[in-house]
């Protein structure tokens, strides 16, 4: 049997490579689509995950991490008071304009904090000291901000808010989802910038536990004491914002379309080229009826095709999605691929290969074992 559904499936060529071809394209879709989104999630929190925070304190209502509002700093006295804290700062994230060396402005996303080692952000240093923020109007500048601010060096000078910052050191990774290049300086440098909005204010908390603190008791201290702010850990944090993007720009009903799209596609592809080549070899399903075979052992045959079919298709469609990220990537995007996401498509293109072979189910079920002996 097996012999039989191989023989059957590559005897025509083109035809098999047209199915191989429909497969390998809901893979690719499938993993360029959920990898990205994977990639701009990844983007959205990843300052919260690589900070150094179990808690974060917002203004009440704060969406995600990218869209802060400002509160009074005074605050972090309250918060390092409370049982628990082992440490706790102002930290600052604020949108602000550069002025670029070819007189273009570009917005930046600015981090500021009092100390930055002491909370592991930037996480990727590869020039400069980030002690030395605290020394005068310095920044830092992250890779990501090339493509919009073209190549800099340290030493070089860039225009934030109508003051000219030298550039101290560089970072990697630090990316936003909103693809905003990120600036790093001093806390107090921030304020000065944009004294209006954040003289003697601050737009987030963040909090580390002392060793076996109680986390919700915590949480419930700091709430009691800052009944108009939002407390959350770094994991619930980093979900809101994460759901913020999704719900709010469609994202990810997007995604979830144009791989139910892609997916129909290779469905389509599948079954026809199946149903097709179950047409042309009517007459071998006869034998096999004839010599005493079962619908069962016909249904193995073109369960066989298309299991055959899906396992090539994934190959060809993952190698052809890995051969794309450094494309993906020349362009500041982020794709994502992880062992839960190959093993997830594999099995969904099984799945949709199985779907196409339903097809031709009900035909070869009503073969006349007689056929084989007709003219």
């Amino acid at each position: 049997m097996p012999d039989l559904a191989l023989k059957t499936l590559v005897h025509d060529k083109l035809r098999f490579f047209i199915t191989v071809s429909g497969v390998a394209f809901a893979v690719t879709l499938g993993f360029v689509q959920v990898g990205l989104f994977m990639g701009l999630m990844d983007n959205a929190t990843v300052t919260i995950r690589k900070m150094d925070a179990d808690i974060w304190v917002t203004s009440r209502n704060t969406p995600n991490i990218d869209f802060a509002h400002a509160f009074p700093e005074s605050y972090v006295q309250r918060v390092r008071a409370v049982p628990g804290v082992a440490d706790a700062d102002n930290l600052i994230v604020w949108f602000m304009n550069m002025n670029l060396p070819s007189g273009a402005q570009e917005g930046v996303e600015v981090y500021a904090l009092e100390d930055f080692s002491k909370w592991n952000i930037p996480w990727n240093v590869s020039e400069g000291n980030l002690d030395d923020l605290r020394r005068g109007n310095f920044v830092f500048l992250d890779d990501s901000g090339i493509r919009r601010f073209g190549p800099f060096q340290l030493g070089e000078y860039r225009e934030i808010l109508g003051r000219k910052l030298r550039i101290i050191g560089r970072t990697q990774e630090a990316e936003s989802f909103t693809t905003t290049p990120m600036v790093f300086m001093d806390y107090e440098l921030a304020q000065a910038l944009n004294p209006d909005e954040l003289q003697n204010r601050t737009t987030y908390m963040v909090v580390r536990l002392l060793p076996g603190a109680d986390m919700d008791a915590v949480k419930a201290e700091i709430a009691h004491l800052l009944p108009y702010n939002d407390i959350y850990t770094r994991d619930a944090w980093a979900a809101q914002s994460k759901r913020y993007w999704v719900e709010s720009t469609g994202l990810g009903l997007n995604m979830y379309l144009t791989v139910f799209l892609g997916c129909l596609v290779g469905i389509v592809v599948v079954a026809q080229t199946l149903y097709s080549s179950t047409m042309e070899h009517l007459r071998e399903f006869g034998t096999v009826k004839a010599i005493g075979g079962s619908n069962a052992d016909i249904y193995s045959i073109l369960i066989k095709q298309a299991s055959i079919a899906a396992v090539v298709g994934f190959i060809l469609g993952a190698a052809m999605a890995y051969a794309m990220r450094p494309a993906i990537a020349s362009i500041n995007l982020k794709l994502i691929i992880t062992p839960e996401l190959a093993v997830a498509v594999f099995i969904g293109s099984i799945v949709m290969c199985l779907a196409s072979a339903l097809v031709s189910f009900r035909k070869v079920a009503s073969i006349d074992p007689a056929l084989v002996f007709r003219g």
